[in-house]
């Protein structure tokens, strides 16, 4: 099956992301969001990023302009009909994805792919919402998409062997590595990564060290680019509370339960850069610690 066009879903900072490199890779890309507001935001986003790739060297100008102008922005859902591949990349919510699915499969032909973005819910479980389970598969980008260079392909019970060879070829063509992972909650790199976190949060509820000196250890011990609370107020404390808490509910291991710091930050809305706090605090425009609550 030959992939000329594509959809992605959700505009978001992941959905924005896969738009432009798909986009970059000569694909004719059809970014939605449910609002004309989250879908310009998404555009802006990529005019940032590929205008400091400019900037930098590393495209032309008209580069960036061939770019942007094979992105086809709506806050319409009907289009996925004349895509040949949809790429899921909303909320991480169970419920909300299968919800779209459903709605995706009463628009399109068939023999439309479709994928998901999820960081941690099994495919198989999503592939329940759809009359084409052996089409759906698992389409994992990592954050920041335009830099990070791994997809996890994951399939799952019922994915067949053309579709993930499907989106191989896709992930090749696009320039990133493709890894095949069995479907499972939190598949590979999320479930470790989980499990990391969740013991830097036991040591940092035991006064074992700060923030800053847990983060600097990573960082400088382990060559981690980001220590954890920094990189989970990059990418959204509610996200990885999400991941937590598909861990716990299936494995129901304590070793996946979800720490209670994270579970009350994500409560009380604090949820990292796009916020302007989380584990730190962003409200100067610089990463500072935070001095208006205790961890």
């Amino acid at each position: 099956m030959e992939i000329k066009r594509i959809m992605v879903v959700g505009a978001g900072f992941m959905g924005s992301g896969i738009a432009q490199v798909v986009a970059a890779a000569g694909y004719n890309v059809v970014l939605r969001d449910i609002s004309d507001a989250l879908v310009a935001k998404g555009m802006a986003a990529i005019a940032k990023n590929l205008a400091g790739g400019v900037a930098k060297g590393k495209i032309t100008e008209a580069q960036k302009e061939a770019i942007t102008g094979r992105i086809r922005a709506t806050k319409e859902l009907a289009p996925a009909a004349e895509c040949d591949l949809i790429i899921e990349a909303i909320i991480e919510n169970k419920a909300v994805k299968q919800d779209l699915f459903r709605q995706l499969e009463e628009l399109c032909p068939p023999q439309v792919i479709f994928a998901s973005n999820t960081s941690s819910i099994p495919i198989t479980e999503l592939a329940t919402a759809t009359k084409r389970p052996d089409r759906v598969a698992g389409m994992h980008f990592f954050s920041p998409v335009p830099v990070m260079k791994l997809v996890e392909i994951i399939r799952g019970l019922k994915t067949s062997d053309e579709t993930i060879q499907v989106i191989k070829e896709l992930t090749d063509r696009i320039g990133k590595i493709g890894v095949f992972v069995k479907d499972g909650p939190g598949f590979l790199v999320n479930r470790v990564n989980a499990a990391l976190r969740n013991e830097v949060y036991n040591c940092l509820a035991e006064g074992v060290a700060t923030i800053e000196d847990i983060d600097k250890a990573m960082k400088y011990g382990l060559g981690h680019p980001m220590g954890p609370f920094e990189l989970g107020d990059f990418v959204g404390l509610e996200i990885g509370y999400a991941v937590a808490e598909t861990l716990w509910e299936n494995f129901r291991d304590p070793k996946w339960r979800p720490s209670l710091l994270l579970k009350k930050l994500v409560a009380s809305g604090d949820l990292g850069r796009k916020t302007g706090k989380g584990w730190y605090d962003y409200t100067s425009g610089e990463q500072k610690p935070r001095t208006d609550i205790h961890f």
